[in-house]
């Protein structure tokens, strides 16, 4: 399928801006190919001694540098897996507690001007049907996606001239602005291509919590040929950047991510490492959060089942168990893309935060009982368990499911994040406003089995609380009682 005139007139238009960028752009690159596997040879072969020290060295929570997080990845002793795992659990435990954040995907646009391999959004695929919402189709989106009692969203665009900045700035009034009694949004993060500062500038203006862009691979020639030349993706230093520019917006909760199967897992570990070290050394932050997808299958995108690169579920363990060593302040986000019974085993190490009750369908959630709509969709997921389903495994676990927000509206976020999670604070408030949340959820929208059970999860946690900070304790149970009285929406 080929491009039309407005689409391309508008491609070639934002080419030209990105030569311009790229000629006047003074950042040097810092993914230094020559350098990391360098590292990697020279780790390869660590002993047992030097992979203790490094496991030791993590529960400082200070975080590790390329050549500590090299050695973690050597690991092939059985016995040795089992030590990161721990340490990973252990660390995540430390910082964040035992709570799981939960959000719903929202894919609001699929029309798309790039051509990218593994995707079965790019354009000349059509064997899936593009879609943008309206505003009126993505009101109705938000009504199915809060009805079932979600608070978060990420919001996910196309790279279009029908879903511009002007456009996602219009989307996030709309989600914000759809409101029904209790049901609400209060925080949608947006997933969408590169922009310019003053782009990001105006998504700012309209409240976005997160912005999150993965790079998807950070070998520079699988990126030009995953991207193919006349593509806004193809140019590796717009994408690269785009999050430094973000953060020029003021938006200081970046997100990064790599799409684990379109190269060596190893060298694109070391690769987001060196992303989140750069972030922090100009702007005194790294990611908010990391996501580490694994290729799914998409209709007609044969590349996704026969990439030499595949990660194997006991390669996607260790990654995970890895950048929480290394990373021990960043958020690390599981999918639905895993399947239910992996999910359990992953996010034990080291998750903090996941998506429930998904539709990845361009207007799947207003059509909730088909779980799958495999020509609106940009690949498969494994998981398609209800929302209230989700949280009831993971009570069962011994997870408290969270809505919370508070951190966003209450100016915990960026640098003012850190100066909590660094001081081991953030878990003192990641917690309560985990039971306040999870509360309004059993109140207002779980089943009869999920909230007999949830009501006993929060009451644990509470005593929990209570052994540790019982000012903060007292009052999470004056806010249950104002909750259970019909109040909403407080935190701490």
């Amino acid at each position: 399928m080929a491009l039309n005139l407005s689409e391309k007139t508008w491609l070639e238009k934002r080419l030209e801006m990105i030569q311009r960028y790229e000629e006047e752009e003074k950042r040097q690159d810092f993914i230094n190919e020559s350098e990391i596997w360098h590292i990697l040879e020279r780790k390869a072969h660590s002993e047992p001694s030097e992979v203790r020290e490094v496991l030791a060295k993590a529960r400082e929570l200070k975080g590790l540098s390329p050549e500590d997080t090299a050695v973690l990845i050597s690991i092939r002793d059985p016995e040795l897996l089992e030590e990161l795992f721990a340490t990973a659990f252990w660390i995540k435990n430390q910082v964040y507690g035992n709570r799981i954040v939960l959000f719903a995907p929202l894919y609001v646009s699929s029309p798309c001007v790039n051509n990218c391999v593994y995707c079965g959004f790019r354009h000349t695929n059509e064997a899936v049907e593009k879609r943008t919402l309206t505003m009126e189709e993505l009101a109705q989106e938000i009504r199915a996606i809060t009805k079932v009692g979600h608070k978060r969203v990420l919001a996910v665009f196309g790279e279009h001239p029908d879903s511009d900045a002007d456009y996602i700035c219009r989307s996030l009034q709309t989600i914000y602005a759809t409101k029904h009694g209790r049901d609400e949004i209060r925080r949608a993060n947006v997933n969408a291509a590169p922009m310019t500062v003053e782009e990001f500038r105006a998504i700012k203006d309209m409240g976005i919590g997160t912005y999150q862009i993965f790079q998807e691979t950070y070998h520079h020639e699988t990126f030009r040929r995953m991207h193919p030349a006349g593509t806004l993706k193809h140019s590796y230093k717009w994408r690269l950047f785009a999050l430094h520019r973000a953060q020029e917006a003021e938006i200081d909760d970046v997100a990064i991510g790599v799409l684990f199967g379109l190269f060596d897992w190893r060298f694109e570990v070391l690769g987001l490492l060196y992303h989140a070290i750069d972030l922090e050394r100009e702007f005194g932050i790294g990611p908010h959060t990391i996501s580490f997808p694994r290729l799914e299958p998409a209709l007609n995108t044969p590349f996704t089942t026969g990439s030499p690169y595949l990660v194997s579920d006991e390669e996607i363990k260790k990654i995970i168990a890895i950048l929480r060593c290394a990373v021990p302040y960043t958020g690390l986000i599981l999918t639905a893309r895993e399947r239910p019974e992996l999910r359990r085993e992953l996010i034990r190490l080291g998750v903090s935060q996941t998506d429930a009750g998904s539709r990845i369908a361009v207007g799947g959630y207003s059509e909730m009982e088909k779980e799958h709509i495999l020509d609106r969709q940009q690949f498969m997921i494994n998981d398609t368990r209800s929302l209230d389903e989700f949280i009831y495994d993971l009570c069962q676990d011994g997870y408290i499911p969270s809505f919370c927000t508070a951190g966003y509206r209450a100016g915990r976020t960026g640098c003012h994040f850190m100066e909590f999670a660094k001081k081991g604070l953030v878990r003192n408030f990641c917690i309560p406003n985990a039971i306040l949340t999870f509360k309004e959820y059993l109140l207002d929208y779980a089943s009869p089995r999920t909230r007999e059970l949830g009501n006993q999860v929060i009451e644990q946690y509470l005593q929990e609380v209570e052994s540790r900070l019982p000012y903060i304790a007292a009052k999470v149970r004056e806010y249950l009682k104002r909750m259970e009285e019909g109040e909403r929406d407080l935190y701490v």
